[in-house]
């Protein structure tokens, strides 16, 4: 594993995240709609995830329209506009479209005119790889903020009759306003991790320069999303908390100084374990996968976006950000509120 961004940043004028928004659509979906085409019913559903329902996306809404929602009210809570914004990153693994990229999209619904836009795709650790990515992009041009979002429209790419996935994923955006914020708050430090040699425990098979789709790759079903679910679980059971303890280690951190982690919403049950094997005796670990099942690059700032709105996240205290996704990609942000 090589890390690509790390460490603390002394400069006149951090980087903090100056306000939050989210957005799900209203179709819900419960566990017996999904359940039912997989061959499994609510009660195995709750107890193999932890999830109870989640929203998809209604037909007319495609992930630049959820992403656009998400980042007005996250400008609406900043107390800014679209013009005020010099970069929107998208995060996503499922755009609008191959080609154009979606946070362009996102700039023209939101009418951020001048503003630099473009996609990001770390699958469910995007809005942490994003994050980092803006922060970086701030550092030294003063006055400037940033749109960060992490969106997903996952049921377009489910196989209805696989309940390794189909039982999991939802459909949301959340975004962050990312700017200058007082001395002694903000972002503190990144940790960006990449894992090629286990690409292949999720992904989706056909659509790409690879393996373009054709009638017979369709009849197939390799359009569709697919996860080693085991494999992917021992993956995150055996490195993420040791991750998790090294940065924080290298970032001069007490781990009972943590006070909040908002983790990737992959699986309520994974995230029981995970919650057990961190070690931060004094943090409380935020969900909302039983509610929205796992949004993808959404999950954390939509889970984010509950924590602050429904005030459990006060002033100078210490937040963890933790996600994991394909690639097999683990991203960690430390920020100080």
């Amino acid at each position: 594993m090589r890390t690509v961004i790390t460490g603390r940043r002394a400069g006149p004028a951090p980087a903090g995240i100056l306000g939050t928004g989210s957005y799900l659509p209203e179709r819900e979906v419960g566990n017996d709609d999904v359940g039912r085409p997989a061959g499994v019913d609510h009660e195995w559903i709750l107890g193999k995830t932890g999830i109870s329902t989640r929203r998809w996306a209604a037909p007319t809404e495609a992930t630049s329209d959820l992403a656009a929602m998400a980042g007005q009210r996250a400008l609406g809570q900043a107390g800014l506009t679209a013009a005020d914004i010099d970069l929107i990153v998208v995060a996503t693994s499922t755009p609008d479209h191959p080609q154009p990229p979606t946070a362009t999209l996102v700039q023209a619904k939101l009418g951020a005119v001048g503003a630099t836009a473009f996609d990001l795709n770390a699958v469910c650790s995007g809005f942490v790889f994003a994050l980092g990515t803006a922060e970086r992009f701030l550092a030294g041009r003063e006055g400037s903020r940033a749109l960060v979002i992490g969106a997903d429209v996952y049921s377009r790419i489910l196989n209805p009759a696989d309940r390794r996935t189909t039982i999991l994923f939802g459909d949301g955006a959340g975004a962050v306003i990312v700017g200058a914020v007082p001395h002694g708050s903000g972002v503190l430090a990144h940790r960006l991790i990449s894992n090629g040699d286990h690409a292949d425990l999720i992904g989706v098979p056909g659509g790409g320069s690879r393996a373009p789709l054709t009638v017979d790759a369709i009849a197939a079903g390799d359009q569709f999303f697919t996860m080693k679910g085991r494999a992917v679980r021992d993956y995150v059971a055996t490195h993420v908390p040791g991750l998790v303890r090294r940065f924080l280690a290298d970032s001069g951190v007490d781990p009972a100084q943590v006070r909040h982690v908002v983790p990737h919403q992959a699986n309520g049950r994974m995230l029981d374990d995970l919650a057990a094997d961190l070690g931060l005796p004094h943090a409380s670990v935020h969900r909302t996968v039983d509610r929205y099942g796992n949004t993808g690059a959404a999950s954390v700032p939509v889970t984010l976006d509950a924590a602050v709105r429904a005030g459990h996240v006060e002033r100078g205290e210490l937040v963890l950000l933790v996600a994991f996704g394909g690639g097999m990609a683990v991203g960690m942000s430390l920020v100080r509120w």
